[in-house]
């Protein structure tokens, strides 16, 4: 059993506050980790459609008859139990403790904004990291594999065909999550703006020009890609800027939580496929990005995860800000170090005293680890080991 970070930060606020929300993607192990949390609590799906029935018609019924501490899965099928949780957990009398879990962000914070405010705490589970498969037996060693398979725990458990697996994934999230949230007329387009999105991975996204791709308007693709959002596939990075903020390009960066999922929806069915894919540089990317994003969720961080680049064409992948430091990140998937990746990071120090060569950083694709006048040169499978100091 692969130890998920997130465990002991949720046994310990739950001594503190009387509900935890824990939201997520689907299958990135939410029941799991709740139920060896938390063993002593009855264990309730709102999926089943008998107690989701109960729940939806008579909660008073449904609360009297599962008493004690509850993990109610799948909450957003009946998010107006929310108002009789806030009931529960005001009375003088209880001492009861509820664990949420569901897949549909969104949903779940209109709810818990309007009744569990204050109540609950709010964590997101995300599949695995490279950092929790880090020396056990599923740790792999050519970040190639890692592009190809993701994270998402139940190819590790079951040994599972990642392409065929990751088929069923998709099929069922846009039949069920995506139906659910937004009425999708056309899902054969929809399908296509997924694809879409992954092959611009590390690009700025432009609402306008995705639209006329697929040949829908500006307004759907933004609703569209809120839904991607909302459900975990996708986030954005927005661009950092402070003092010399009229040199800076304002749109977001497009990357997905899981580079498995995107490398499929890019076609590629064999992890050999990567070495000449013209994807695999922003894959190598998403990948950092995404475990910086894992390794602040995992440690109850809210990410604070940023580009830089200015109408110049001077760039930082990634800056991470922690308190008064800007720390610079360029990543790049080469394995041969040279010195012409120092640039981007070199001029952005020359902008800020608060970028220093001590919390400078590129992350490469070999394992050498390196200190240079300017910058850390770090392993891809050292990123987090390396940098944690500077994530706070």
């Amino acid at each position: 059993m692969i130890h998920r970070h997130l465990s002991e930060i949720l046994t310990n606020i739950i001594k503190k506050m009387p509900v935890i929300t824990l939201t997520g993607p689907r299958q990135s192990g939410k029941t799991t980790l709740v139920k060896q949390c938390f063993s002593d609590y009855t264990y309730l799906n709102l999926e089943e459609t008998d107690k989701k029935e109960m729940a939806l018609t008579d909660p008073r019924l449904f609360f009297e008859t599962y008493k004690g501490n509850l993990i109610i899965d799948e909450t957003q099928n009946v998010p107006e139990i929310f108002s009789w949780i806030q009931v529960i957990v005001d009375s003088d009398k209880s001492d009861r403790k509820f664990i949420l879990t569901g897949s549909q962000n969104f949903l779940l914070l209109e709810k818990i904004s309007q009744s569990l405010a204050g109540r609950t705490a709010i964590f997101n589970l995300f599949p695995f990291s490279m950092q929790e498969l880090k020396n056990t037996s599923f740790e792999l060693n050519d970040s190639n594999d890692y592009l190809f398979k993701g994270f998402y725990p139940r190819l590790y458990d079951k040994k599972l065909n990642p392409s065929r697996w990751l088929d069923d994934y998709m099929v069922t999230y846009i039949e069920r999550d995506v139906r659910s949230i937004i009425n999708v007329g056309d899902l054969i387009q929809f399908q296509r703006f997924v694809r879409l999105c992954a092959g611009r991975i590390g690009q700025l996204v432009n609402f306008s020009e995705m639209g006329n791709e697929i040949g829908v308007n500006y307004h759907t693709i933004q609703r569209w890609l809120s839904v991607l959002e909302a459900s975990f596939i996708v986030f954005r990075l927005q661009p950092w800027y402070n003092s010399f903020n009229k040199r800076i390009i304002k749109l977001t960066k497009l990357y997905f939580y899981d580079t498995g999922l995107a490398s499929y929806l890019l076609g590629i069915r064999d992890e050999k496929d990567l070495d000449s894919h013209f994807s695999r540089g922003l894959l190598f990317e998403n990948l950092i990005i995404a475990e910086l994003m894992k390794f602040c969720y995992n440690s109850g961080i809210r990410p604070r995860l940023y580009f830089w680049r200015d109408r110049s064409g001077n760039e930082v992948d990634c800056i991470i800000e922690s308190g008064n430091m800007l720390n610079p990140v360029e990543i790049k998937s080469g394995t041969t170090i040279s010195s012409d990746w120092i640039k981007g990071i070199r001029y952005f120090q020359s902008l800020t005293e608060n970028a220093r060569p001590e919390n400078s950083f590129i992350v490469y694709g070999g394992s050498e680890n390196q200190k240079r006048s300017e910058c850390n040169i770090v392993g891809w499978k050292d990123t987090i080991p390396k940098m944690k100091k500077w994530i706070r």
